[in-house]
């Protein structure tokens, strides 16, 4: 059973879906991206375990972002964050990603309509992307060619928006909640001698969403 809160603020919003690509060996899923075909079944007692655990971290977020007075709804103060994050960068897609039934882009920076480039929408299945990744382990994940590592070139988003680069930072409440990610994708892979600057500008995003999000106390 999904959390609801009692405010509609704290809904996730309806959004245009992310644009689907057919691909070899894959079938459409319900959010615009693809699910493998044939993908092996969890155990249902872990199954279980898990979804229960992402219950609970759920409505931690709703609570903690009620408290802060924060809607999810998409913000031009976020998508100026994801913009600036991204032109920083040399990234074409920037996003601020909160983690709600679904990742939801409160801020999101991407190439103009017509570009020839992929527009995705403003949300994407919670299992989908390398930003779960950044979430369970609390801190930045820097590719910065996806395809040097099989454990994350196999993402089946890499097809679908064709992404060769992904840089991620988590956003952490100081009270400890993970509320989601800020990120960059792009579909040029970066050279590791760029790939700290990259990362530390993720990390200094997610600082200034944070700040956003839970300004701190002014002193007296």
């Amino acid at each position: 059973m999904s959390y609801q809160p009692n405010d509609p603020r704290f809904v996730p919003q309806a959004a245009a879906p992310a644009l689907s690509l057919p691909q070899r060996g894959m079938r459409t899923g319900a959010h615009g991206l693809s699910i493998p075909a044939g993908a092996a079944v969890t155990d249902p007692h872990a199954q279980q375990a898990q979804q229960a655990q992402q219950e609970t971290e759920l409505a931690q977020r709703y609570e903690l972002l009620k408290r802060l007075g924060v809607s999810t709804a998409a913000g031009e103060g976020f998508d100026e964050l994801a913009r600036d994050m991204a032109e920083q960068a040399g990234f074409l897609y920037g996003f601020v990603n909160l983690f709600l039934e679904e990742q939801t882009f409160v801020g999101l920076h991407q190439p103009p309509a017509g570009s020839g480039y992929v527009i995705v929408g403003r949300t994407m299945s919670r299992d989908h992307g390398w930003c779960p990744e950044v979430v369970a382990r609390r801190k930045a994940l820097p590719l910065h060619d996806v395809h040097a590592s099989p454990r994350f070139s196999g993402n089946h988003v890499v097809d679908a928006v064709g992404i060769r680069s992904y840089f991620g930072a988590p956003l952490i409440h100081e009270g400890g909640t993970v509320l989601g990610t800020v990120c960059l994708i792009d579909p040029e892979k970066r050279s590791l001698s760029d790939a700290r600057r990259i990362r530390d500008i993720t990390i200094n995003s997610g600082a200034q969403v944070m700040d956003r999000i839970a300004p701190a106390p002014v002193r007296r």
